[in-house]
Formats: structure tokens, sequence, C-alpha cells
């Protein structure tokens, strides 16, 4: 009996380990190597790529990817139909299985809905990023990201309280 739980709907393919209390909703799939922490939840169809990480309080919500390269530390927040990319320069014709750029998103990250991380950055400790954002470069530990690109405008405490606005 597994001690965590999952809908009928969903998929979990062998060799993938999920956590203590941690649910899977609808229209999920969570592929071979995956690791999952304890208590996380994962809205409507949410696709957990081969060998991605995720950590211990994870809320991730509905429509979104993990693709595999990507790696989720503890208490992270994916908003509605985040998007995270594995490849810098995706070819249909010159596929790149395994090789892909490492993106990290660590303890206490906020994500917007419809935010686009693209991959090889790593976006830090406890930083919000505001919906519809593009992040193309690594984000400092409690920053406020906003834009297209995605720029800082701010600075944010543990709570996602502004705390100081940057000058324009």
């Amino acid at each position: 009996m597994s001690n965590y739980q999952v809908h009928p709907s969903s998929y979990i393919d062998d060799d993938v380990i999920i956590g203590e209390g941690t649910k899977i909703w609808h229209f999920c799939h969570v592929q071979r190597g995956a690791v999952i922490g304890k208590n996380c939840s994962f809205g409507q169809n949410v696709n957990i790529g081969n060998n991605v990480k995720i950590g211990n309080g994870v809320r991730i919500q509905n429509n979104v990817s993990v693709y595999e390269g990507v790696e989720i530390e503890d208490n992270v927040f994916c908003g509605p139909s985040c998007v995270f990319t594995n490849v810098l320069v995706p070819r249909a014709h010159f596929p790149v299985h395994g090789k892909y750029n490492k993106t990290l998103i660590k303890e206490g990250a906020s994500l917007g809905a419809n935010c686009t991380i693209v991959c090889g950055h790593t976006v830090g400790r406890g930083a919000m990023i505001a919906a519809g954002a593009v992040v193309t470069h690594d984000v400092p530990d409690f920053a406020l990201m906003a834009g297209v690109p995605a720029r800082q405008i701010g600075t944010v405490n543990e709570q996602g309280e502004i705390i100081e606005k940057v000058k324009k």
C-alpha cells in the first residue's frame, strides 16, 4: 500500500520514487527515474520527465511539464502553465538525447502563471518570478523578476512581500 495518492487517470512509470503524503491529480505522467519528495501536490495534466528530481513540499499547478535537466528544490511553487525548457537550440532533425542544459529552481522560489524559465539558469532561493515573465539569466536569491526578458524589479522576503523596489 502506497503512502501517497495518485488519481486513476494518471500514469506512474517504473523506477520512480514518490515521497509520503504526495498527491498526484488527474491526467499526470511521472516518467522513469524521477524522484519526488514528500508532501508535494501536482495539479491536472502535469508531466514529470525522466530523471527529474523534485524536493519536499513542492506545488506544481495545472499544465506544467518539468523536463529532464530541471531540478526543483524544497517548497517551490510552480504556477499554472509555467514553462521549462531543456535545450537552448532545439532542432527536430538533430535531436540531442540526454544532452540537456541544467536548470535549478532553489528552495522557496515561486514561479508565476505562464512564466518561462529558459534552460541553463538558476532561480535563487525565495525568488519570485511574475506571471508571463521570461527568465533568460540567473536570478538572485529573493529577487522579484518581471517582464520579457525578465529583469529585477524588486526584492521580496520569505513570505513574498515586496521589501524593496528597484528604482528606474
